[in-house]
C-alpha cells in the first residue's frame, strides 16, 4: 500500500451539510461513576460540574460530570440490574458510549445524516427546564459507539435539563488540560475504510492523513490508520485497523479484550506538556516509557525545539515535526482493568499532524506491556 501522507491538511472551505462547532461532552459507561468522578478529579484535575441520578429524579443511572477547561466527561452507571448501560459494561468494561457533538441544529444534523445512510439512535429531542432548553439527537457509528447532536443555543444551565449544580469540598487543582485535541477509534481488520466513507458521505468529513502498515509497524506487529476531519479541523477522528504481523497488534488486544469495536483514546491538549506530565504523574498517572536512546540524536531528527531534552527524556515526552511546526505527545497506561482505553497529552507548536515519527517508539512501548500482559 502506498502511503498518502497529506491528503488535505485545509479542509475549512470544504462545504458543509453539517456544522460542528466542536466537541460538547464525552460519556463514558462505567461501573462505579462516583468513584470514576473521584478518579478522574484526583489524578487529571477535573472539576466537579453537574449530576444526575435519583436526587434529580432518574431511576436507571446515575452520571457525574466533571470539566477541564472545554473538556466535560459524563461518567454515568447503571442503578439496576438488566439494563442497556449495564450490559454494555458487561459486554465490554469501563468505555466511552458518546462523542457528543455542538452544532446549531440538532434536528437538521440529524435529519442530513439518516437522508446519508446512518442508523437512527435518538430521535430530535427537546429537553428543558428552568433555565432554557436544549435539543439533541444522535447516531450510531462504529461499535456501539453513538454521536449526539447537542443544540443548546437556547440554554443557560449548569450542563443539560435534568443535571443540577454539583458542588464538592473536595476540588483539587486542574493540571493544565485545554480541550480535545483527538478521539481514535479501533475498527476490525477490513473495516476501516468502511467508516472512512461513513465519515465522509454521512457527516461530510474528509481525510486529511492515512498511515499503512510500513509506517505503523514494528518487528512483531502492524496497523493501518486514516484520520478524518470536520471543516473547520475542531473535530479530528482517527480511524485504526489491525494489519497482518507476526504477533498480536495494540488493536487487535483492544479488540479482544473491549469485545467489539470502539474508543482507543483520548488526545487532550495542553498549553505546557512538562508542567502538566509532571503534575499528572505527582498524582499518580502512569505513561507508557521509551528507551532513552530515543533522546539520542533528537534534535537532529526534529530540529530545534524550546523544550530541554533532558527534562523530555525524564519525564518520556515524544518529539516529532512537520511542514508547519512540531509537536509534543505522551500516552498514559490503559486506564481500566481490561487494556482497552488510554489517554494521550499533546502540544501542538504548530504541527497538524499525529506524531509519525513516533510511531515505531511508541508501538514498541506498547508491545512491552502487551508482553508483561501475555498478549502480544
Amino acid at each position: 500500500m502506498d502511503t498518502l501522507t497529506s491528503v488535505n491538511h485545509n479542509v475549512a472551505d470544504q462545504k458543509e451539510w453539517m456544522p460542528i462547532n466542536g466537541t460538547d461532552y464525552i460519556e463514558l459507561y462505567v461501573s462505579n461513576s462516583k468513584q470514576a468522578a473521584h478518579y478522574y478529579k484526583t489524578a487529571f484535575g477535573f472539576q466537579s460540574l453537574a449530576y444526575a441520578g435519583l436526587e434529580t429524579g432518574i431511576r436507571d443511572r446515575e452520571s457525574y460530570v466533571v470539566v477541564q477547561d472545554k473538556i466535560r466527561l459524563i461518567l454515568t452507571s447503571p442503578l439496576n440490574s438488566g439494563s442497556e448501560i449495564g450490559k454494555h459494561i458487561d459486554d465490554h468494561g469501563d468505555g466511552v458510549k458518546v462523542i457528543a457533538l455542538w452544532v446549531d441544529d440538532a434536528t437538521t444534523a440529524y435529519e442530513q445524516a439518516i437522508s446519508r445512510g446512518a442508523r437512527h439512535f435518538m430521535y430530535p429531542t427537546e429537553e428543558s427546564d428552568d433555565f432554557g432548553k436544549v435539543m439533541r439527537s444522535g447516531i450510531y457509528t462504529y461499535g456501539e459507539v453513538v454521536h449526539i447532536f447537542v443544540e443548546r443555543k437556547e440554554y443557560h444551565g449548569i450542563f443539560l435539563p435534568g443535571f443540577r449544580k454539583w458542588e464538592t469540598v473536595y476540588n483539587p487543582t486542574d493540571t493544565g488540560l485545554k480541550y480535545v485535541d483527538h478521539m481514535v477509534g479501533n475498527v476490525a481488520m477490513g473495516r476501516m475504510n468502511e467508516w472512512v466513507d461513513f465519515y465522509e458521505k454521512v457527516m461530510g468529513f474528509k481525510q486529511i492523513l492515512s498511515f499503512d502498515d510500513k509506517d505503523i509497524s514494528t518487528e512483531y506487529t502492524a496497523l493501518m490508520s486514516k484520520v478524518m476531519s470536520n471543516g473547520n479541523g475542531r473535530i479530528k477522528f482517527p480511524i485504526n485497523e489491525p494489519a497482518a504481523g507476526l504477533k498480536k497488534s495494540q488493536v487487535e488486544e483492544y479488540l479482544d479484550f473491549y469485545e467489539g469495536e470502539g474508543v482507543q483514546h483520548i488526545a487532550v491538549a495542553t498549553n505546557n506538556i512538562i508542567e502538566t506530565v509532571t503534575e499528572l504523574k505527582s498524582r499518580g498517572v502512569e505513561f507508557l516509557k521509551v528507551p532513552k536512546s530515543y533522546y539520542e540524536n533528537l534534535l537532529s531528527r526534529v530540529g530545534d525545539i524550546d523544550e530541554d531534552v533532558h527534562t523530555l527524556s525524564e519525564l518520556g515526552i515524544l518529539v516529532d515535526r512537520d511542514d508547519e511546526g512540531y509537536l509534543l505527545q505522551i500516552f498514559t497506561k490503559t486506564v481500566n482493568p481490561r487494556p482497552t482505553m488510554f489517554f494521550e497529552i499533546i502540544q501542538r507548536k504548530g504541527a497538524n499532524s499525529f506524531g509519525k515519527g513516533n510511531f515505531k517508539a511508541l508501538f514498541e512501548a506498547i508491545e512491552r506491556e502487551q508482553a508483561l500482559r501475555g498478549t502480544l
